[in-house]
């Protein structure tokens, strides 16, 4: 018998067991949650959502929903789990911040529906986006490709120096070759922002890419971190295309063990099936599903503050040799996929997490 049985048992042979109250559980939940009715009232709330809305619940009870979080429901689908990301949330006072807005039914009582949000911690904001911020790069990569041509002569004619140079001289061309291979080398990176051509993508294993991963970051750039799985096993297959997912979570890899540090530490992969996960596509439909969840945790100290926000950005980064475009091209390629990438410090105590939305292979 496992720990966990053994602790059902013998929560089952105390004569005085018995599950907590609803009300108990929803005041007692961390994340603010309120109950609203069919025409958009506010009937309950939790301590949290009073502390967020800095009303009291008395206050609170009777106040429309749009009201008290700037958003209304009547475009949200009352029948089903329904996300709206990255909101601009207007709360009471005059207050802004950023943050979810998650929404589902009960059933027993038609139209009403439980509402939680999730706002960004004001220091470490989530980085939640389906490809945007890649104009910058995109024009970057055009000049790239137009700087190669000269960086290749330039190496050529180095090493024609090189061949009739003293050894102080050699130490100089080299110099010059080394420089030019990490620029180009560079230089190439950036051209890969402006293949706007689709991915083809099918259905896909996940674990087997994550294995295949963590199997080159082992070997590598992670060969001082302990990696630890927990997985789903029962999980669909993922619809993605496959050297896109590997190169996006072995960035993932290395963006962890390099917040690791030369001492190392833990990273863990995780998978899960999220029901109700959407995304509001360009059209505005809102029906996207979006149910595989992939993380990478790790236990480092997470990004600065004051670039936690522009993670994603191409050119930011907060390492010393750092070149800012691993996240970035983790973004891009994510969103060719038609999933989402975010960034959060999550869990007590703190850990730094990526987390992958994607969606499901349909007919799996």
């Amino acid at each position: 018998m496992d720990y966990t049985s053994g602790r059902l048992a013998r929560l089952r042979a105390r004569g005085d067991a018995r599950p907590a109250p609803a009300e108990a559980l929803l005041a007692a939940l961390p994340t603010p949650i309120m109950v609203v009715d069919e025409s958009g009232v506010i009937l309950d709330a939790n301590a949290a959502a009073e502390t967020l809305l800095n009303l009291s619940r008395s206050v609170v009870i009777g106040m429309a929903i749009d009201e008290a979080t700037g958003h209304h429901l009547r475009t949200m689908p009352t029948d089903t789990p329904f996300v709206a990301y990255d909101l601009d949330i207007s709360l009471p006072g005059n207050r802004h911040l950023r943050g979810d807005l998650l929404a589902a039914p009960l059933p027993d009582w038609p139209g009403w529906r439980i509402v939680a949000l999730h706002a960004y911690p004001t220091a470490v904001p989530i980085a939640r986006r389906a490809g945007g911020n890649l104009a910058a790069a995109g024009a970057a990569a055009l000049l790239a490709h137009e700087i190669k041509n000269p960086l290749s002569g330039i190496r050529g004619a180095a090493q024609l120096l090189d061949a009739n140079a003293d050894a102080e001289s050699r130490a100089l061309t080299r110099l010059i070759r080394d420089e030019v291979d990490r620029v180009t080398a560079l230089l190439d990176r950036m051209e890969g922002f402006t293949d706007t051509r689709p991915l083809s993508i099918g259905p896909q294993n996940i674990h087997a890419i994550l294995e295949h991963a963590r199997a080159v970051a082992a070997q590598g750039f992670g060969n001082n971190v302990l990696f630890r799985e927990v997985y789903d096993p029962s999980l669909p297959p993922v619809l993605g295309h496959k050297d896109s997912l590997i190169q996006i979570v072995i960035n993932l890899l290395k963006n962890a063990a390099e917040a690791l540090g030369e001492k190392g530490g833990v990273v863990t992969l995780t998978t899960a099936y999220r029901h109700g996960m959407r995304m509001v596509t360009d059209g505005g439909d809102g029906r996207r599903q979006l149910p595989i969840e992939v993380c990478v945790i790790d236990d480092g100290p997470g990004a600065p503050p004051e670039i936690a926000e522009h993670l994603f950005d191409p050119f930011v980064s907060s390492k010393r040799d750092g070149r800012g475009l691993g996240l970035a091209l983790v973004e891009k390629l994510v969103a060719d996929q038609g999933g989402i990438v975010e960034y959060a410090r999550e869990g007590i105590p703190e850990r730094t997490v990526f987390r992958l939305l994607l969606q499901r292979a349909r007919g799996k």
